[in-house]
């Protein structure tokens, strides 16, 4: 199995490589960080790291994986990325996203009339790209599988490994990975958190989610036929 993860600057560092630690565990898979270039790009928090393939190099991959991150706004502009991912998609068997990931699978246009999810923050922004919000940690429908926020890449790689080659290759790397989430507050999700944190980080997303959303709808006007 041919595996693509798509990286780009300002990506959340968590969102690719704990989905890559486990998808990679994969019988027989190769997994390659994807990206226009190999040559040194940075995560939001400064940390250098390079791709290991580019869109030219990586061949058709069987499994695409967008995660997400402060740079996804740069990529819903971003024609040739949302291209590459257009063009690869009908020859995947799994279309994936985390977190704010499924945003940009919808700019391409990948997930009209798709069930989904994303991170909380940016949960309204499905519908702007024809998704079917649902309020799920993982959501599959057919193909494509989506994940929530950051941690939810996890669970959701888990899942894809199921999909992938069956419920005991996944529950064997979930055992190696010892993942046994125990958290320490019961406040991971807007239904769980005291109503007034999540109006003060709703507050804190807000300008981010509105540059999103003005994003994708000049990128509808451009695209849609007058």
């Amino acid at each position: 199995m041919n595996i693509g993860i798509l990286v780009f600057p300002d990506i959340t560092a968590i969102d690719y490589v704990g989905p890559a630690d486990l998808l990679v565990r994969i019988p027989h898979a190769k997994l390659n960080l994807v990206w226009k270039h190999t040559d040194p790009i940075r995560t939001e928090l400064g940390w250098e790291f390079r791709a290991t393939a580019s869109y030219e190099s990586c061949g058709q991959l069987d499994m695409i994986v967008v995660p997400g991150g402060p740079g996804i706004a740069a990529l819903l502009e971003d024609e040739q990325t949302l291209a590459f991912l257009a063009e690869q998609a009908p020859g995947a068997a799994l279309v994936v996203g985390i977190c704010t990931g499924p945003i940009v699978l919808g700019a391409a246009g990948l997930l009209e009339g798709y069930r989904a999810t994303c991170h909380w923050g940016s949960h309204a922004l499905l519908e702007d790209v024809g998704a079917i919000p649902v309020d799920e940690r993982v959501v599959v429908d057919r193909n494509r599988v989506t994940g929530a926020g950051m941690t939810s890449g996890i669970d959701c790689a888990l899942k894809v490994i199921a999909l992938a080659s069956g419920d005991d290759v996944a529950r064997s790397v979930q055992l190696f990975a010892e993942y046994d989430p125990q958290p320490p507050f019961d406040c991971g999700t807007p239904r769980k958190a005291p109503a007034a944190l999540v109006e003060a980080m709703c507050g804190k997303l807000r300008p981010v989610v509105e540059q999103r959303r003005a994003l994708l709808a000049t990128r509808r006007a451009r695209v849609t036929p007058a």
